[in-house]
């Protein structure tokens, strides 16, 4: 029997079958998000996230420019602080966490990408995205100090701005607030599309970010729909983001494609802490080759749409598929 089309033709070898790959990643494709604490020379490992550290300033250089060296060009920071309150001025303060890694990392390491992530839930006491009253995070009030900081982490010199806490109308807000201060350059790029989601939770063990009541099943988006996703990108993308974030990433590849296919902007994926840390436990148990899964789940990623993939494993993986 003759067959006219064998497609394991192009299987044969690694050679053929990495001359006619679809999908390729590269290390310009990864964002390295990195959590930056108070102190001098602390590394402190995160206990669900093998690999992941709270870094201080100093500690936080040298692992950029680390990162540097292998290739990966862009990271989001995270800030962790000692003092929080009720407002989380900390997260516009002039010399806050994020603000002092910020100016930091552009002194002292060269042609690097920093991200700043806007939230304010690493910095409240009561751990949630925004201003709270009578146990209700509350919308327009929580705006002002967003756009606050979206300024005050420009002027420490962040090349991005990526508001995160899904807050209606924070696009518009930070962009005005943005180009008003001179720094219309700057792009967003908007968590557009967040999932109330359980993969969050070894962030919230990194950045001390866990709500001390309730959820945010309020303000964050409802994992069973999809046409709602496509709204809030839509409102994000007329409000002026730049780029557009769908968060988390393999649970939600559908969604990737849909923004993907309707939006003529980059759109990004957040690889969270949830799926990095099941790869590293199963890993570590022997279950499955974690290298590959790790790639193989990047891979995916990327094919349903994704321009820009934040992973932790982008350091770990950046040096291999350079």
């Amino acid at each position: 029997m003759t067959f006219i089309h064998r497609p394991r033709r192009l299987r044969r070898t690694e050679a053929i079958r990495a001359l006619v790959r679809e999908t390729r990643l590269t290390p310009d494709d990864f964002v390295y998000p990195l959590f930056v604490c108070e102190g001098e020379g602390v590394r402190r490992e995160i206990a669900s996230m093998p690999g992941c550290f709270n870094l201080s300033v100093d500690e936080l250089v040298k692992e950029v420019g680390a990162a540097r060296g292998e290739g990966i060009r862009s990271t989001i920071l995270f800030g962790v602080p000692d003092e929080k309150d009720p407002v989380g001025s900390q997260a516009y303060a002039e010399d806050g966490i994020t603000q002092r890694a910020i100016r930091a990392v552009k002194r002292e390491v060269k042609d690097v990408l920093v991200i700043a992530d806007n939230c304010l839930c690493e910095y409240t006491d009561h751990g949630h995205c925004g201003v709270v009253e009578g146990g209700e995070v509350l919308n327009d009030p929580t705006l002002d100090l967003l756009a606050r900081t979206a300024v005050s982490q420009a002027e420490a010199g962040a090349d991005i701005i990526a508001p995160s806490n899904m807050m209606d109308g924070f696009v518009e807000v930070i962009r005005e607030a943005l180009d008003d201060s001179g720094f219309e350059h700057i792009p967003i790029m908007s968590y557009a599309v967040k999932y109330a989601s359980g993969f969050y939770g070894p962030f919230r063990e990194a950045a001390q970010s866990a709500p001390q009541f309730g959820d945010r099943r309020g303000y964050q988006m409802d994992p069973s729909n999809a046409r709602e996703a496509m709204k809030e990108a839509a409102l994000d993308f007329e409000q002026g983001a730049d780029i557009l974030l769908v968060k988390p990433a393999l649970p939600y590849l559908d969604i990737i494609r849909a923004v993907r296919e309707r939006f003529e902007v980059p759109i990004a994926a957040y690889q969270v802490s949830g799926e990095y840390a099941m790869i590293k436990a199963a890993g570590k148990l022997g279950w499955i080759d974690e290298e590959r899964v790790a790639l193989e789940s990047l891979i995916a990623i990327k094919r349903a749409g994704a321009d820009i993939i934040l992973t932790y494993f982008a350091r770990e993986l950046g040096g291999r598929i350079g």
